[in-house]
């Protein structure tokens, strides 16, 4: 009997790749294409049906639809719009070409709604209907999950919760605008804030040996596991502001358990003893207690194809 499968790509500024996913979550083929060898869309879309078709054939497969992860992806319309880190300008109605070349169906949303969908169906979300997936990498992308659907809003673009303004005329933001939350937390604010603390701070620290266009967030995890006082308040001042966003987020969904995913979140307990201190401090006491923070349960090396396979049975199951 055919396998029921999947098939989940993630699109990325330099890479897109591409897994075949059956229902239990299992990737049992692979692939990948660069995303800049095509800067003309219709190419890549030549392309990536063709990998498509090369993994899918390669079992005894029965391919029930796609799903797509993408920068700036519409979950309502199947565009990708106005993304700053891919060659294509403009909106690109991504699924549509997808769907017309494969004759499968095809669905298609942002790269953190595909996470959350992915925690939800094979990962440590499992069973919950409310709960927050916030990816903590180059910025801070968020899946935000009410009675067991993903929050698009009406315009498709619900969700952004590394651009709530944190701090009005705060740090420079990538979306033009200052003081969001993933110029704070994420593996670049964290960065920005070692960079401020160097600055204020007069104790000793070898991340005073480093310069500052090499810093990154794995060497100040290091550092901070070796009790440097700079990089151990730099992962306080981060999980503090993240803790008081956190907090912002329970009182208006009540989420069962908050996921940290990726990249900062890495750092382990470094980061989650104080985020949960913090949440613990803060939080309004009618919800105190009810919000666990979590890991993901997710492996990272897998969890942009899981995710956005996710998506695909998801929507095949309705």
């Amino acid at each position: 009997m055919a396998i029921e499968i999947a098939v989940g790509i993630d699109i990325g500024g330099t890479n897109t790749v591409l897994g075949v996913v059956d229902r239990e979550g299992n990737v049992i083929e692979e692939g990948a294409i660069r995303t800049t060898d095509f800067p003309v869309v219709e190419d890549f879309v030549k392309a990536l049906s063709g990998v498509i078709n090369d993994l899918s054939g390669k079992g005894d497969y029965n391919l029930r639809g796609i799903g797509i992860g993408a920068p700036n992806g519409n979950f309502h319309k199947g565009t990708i719009e106005l993304a700053p880190n891919l060659e294509w300008k403009g909106i690109i109605p991504l699924a549509g070409m997808v769907e017309k070349s494969m004759g499968i169906p095809v669905f298609l949303t942002n790269d953190a709604n595909a996470a959350a969908l992915g925690e939800m169906m094979f990962g440590g979300a499992t069973g919950m209907k409310d709960f927050i997936v916030l990816t903590l990498g180059t910025g801070l992308g968020s899946g935000i999950v009410v009675n067991g659907e993903v929050i698009y809003g009406h315009t498709g673009f619900a969700g952004e919760y590394g651009h709530i303004i944190m701090f009005p005329g705060g740090r420079d933001c990538g979306c033009g605008r200052q003081g969001c939350l993933e110029t704070y937390v994420s593996a670049t604010g964290i960065v920005r804030t070692v960079q401020w603390l160097l600055g204020e701070m007069r104790d000793e620290s070898r991340l005073r040996e480093i310069h500052t266009r090499d810093l990154t967030s794995r060497i100040i995890a290091d550092a901070a596991t070796n009790n440097d006082p700079i990089a151990l308040e730099a992962f306080d001042y981060t999980a503090e502001i993240l803790a008081y966003a956190i907090v912002n987020a329970i009182v208006v969904t009540s989420p069962e358990a908050i996921f940290l995913f990726g990249g900062l979140s890495n750092a382990g307990s470094l980061l989650f003893d104080p985020v949960r201190k913090y949440v613990d401090e803060f939080i309004q006491p009618v919800f105190k207690g009810t919000t666990s923070i979590l890991p993901s349960g997710i492996p990272e090396n897998n969890a942009a194809v899981l995710g956005s396979a996710a998506l695909a049975w998801k929507e095949y199951s309705k």
